[in-house]
C-alpha cells in the first residue's frame, strides 16, 4: 500500500478500536480503484486479528445492484457472525440498517484454477446448503450517503454483523417468485417477491470465488457467502427485534 492508503487503513482501524466514526471528506480522493480498497480491507483485518494469515476467511458478503454492476466483496469478522436467534446488543453500532438475504455454503474446496474457469452454469454445483440471513449494515463513516463507494468498500462494504438461520440442502428455487417477509421493530412487515438484484443469488459465485482465490489460496468447503439484499436497507434502532422469513427456505430472528 502507498502512504495514503496506509493512513486510511490506520484511521479506520482507530475508528473501530475507539468506537468512533470518521468524516469522509478528507479521504475522498484517497482510493483510485477497488484494488486499493481491498488492500485497506486486508490491512484492517490483519491488524485487528480477524483472520488467520494465509487462509481464506470463513464468511463473506458479496453482491451488486444488478448483473451489469461491478460486484463487491468483503470478508466478515467471525465475532459478528452468529446463528439465529441472535442478540447483537454487545456490539457498537452507529447507524445500523437491515438487509434480508440468502446465504450460500460451499460444499467442496475451490482452487484458484477451478475459480478461473468457473461459469455461471457450473456454480450451483459447488453449493451444498443455503440459509436465510440478515446483515446488519453499519459504517465507520459519519455521512454514509455522501461517502464515495470506494471508501464504503474499504470499510468492509459497510458491514456491521450477520445472523444466519438453519441450513437447508441447496436445491433449485424459482427465485422470481420467491417471497420474503421482513419485520423491524414495530414497523409494518415489508413483503417482497422475486426482488434479488441479480435474479439468482448463486449468479455471483464465479465472480466472488475469483476474488476469494485471487492471491492463490483455495476456498475451503464450508466457506459461506451472503448474497445481497431483497429489501434494500431497512432502518432500525438499537433494541429492535427483527425477523426475516423466506417462504420454503427458513427464517431468522435477532435483536439489534
Amino acid at each position: 500500500m502507498n502512504r495514503s492508503t496506509t493512513a486510511l487503513a490506520e484511521a479506520l482501524i482507530a475508528a473501530r478500536r475507539n468506537n468512533t466514526t470518521l468524516d469522509a471528506t478528507p479521504w475522498t480522493d484517497t482510493l483510485q480503484d477497488a484494488t486499493q480498497a481491498y488492500e485497506v480491507q486486508d490491512a484492517i483485518g490483519a491488524v485487528l486479528g480477524w483472520f488467520e494469515a494465509g487462509t481464506v476467511p470463513g464468511c463473506w458478503k458479496s453482491g451488486g445492484g444488478s448483473r451489469t454492476a461491478t460486484l463487491t466483496h468483503a470478508p466478515l469478522p467471525s465475532h459478528g457472525v452468529r446463528t439465529s436467534p441472535a442478540d447483537f446488543g454487545d456490539l457498537t453500532l452507529h447507524t445500523p440498517g437491515i438487509e434480508a438475504e440468502i446465504a450460500l455454503r460451499l460444499g467442496q474446496d475451490v482452487t484458484p484454477a477451478m475459480a478461473a474457469t468457473l461459469g455461471q452454469e457450473d456454480a450451483a454445483s459447488l453449493i451444498d446448503a443455503m440459509a436465510v440471513s440478515v446483515e446488519i449494515v453499519d459504517s465507520r463513516w459519519q455521512d454514509l450517503a455522501a461517502t464515495p463507494a470506494l471508501l464504503r468498500l474499504a470499510d468492509s462494504q459497510v458491514h456491521g454483523a450477520l445472523v444466519i438461520g438453519e441450513w437447508q440442502s441447496y436445491a433449485a428455487v424459482d427465485w422470481a417468485s420467491q417471497r420474503c417477509e421482513t419485520k423491524v421493530g414495530n414497523s409494518e412487515t415489508v413483503v417482497r417477491e422475486g426482488t434479488h438484484p441479480l435474479a439468482d443469488p448463486a449468479w455471483l459465485l464465479p465472480i466472488w470465488l475469483r476474488h476469494v482465490t485471487r492471491h492463490g489460496q483455495t476456498a475451503p468447503a464450508g466457506t459461506v457467502v451472503t448474497t445481497g439484499s431483497w429489501v434494500g436497507v431497512l432502518p432500525c434502532r438499537r433494541g429492535d427485534q427483527v425477523t426475516a422469513e423466506f417462504a420454503g427456505i427458513g427464517a431468522v430472528r435477532l435483536r439489534v
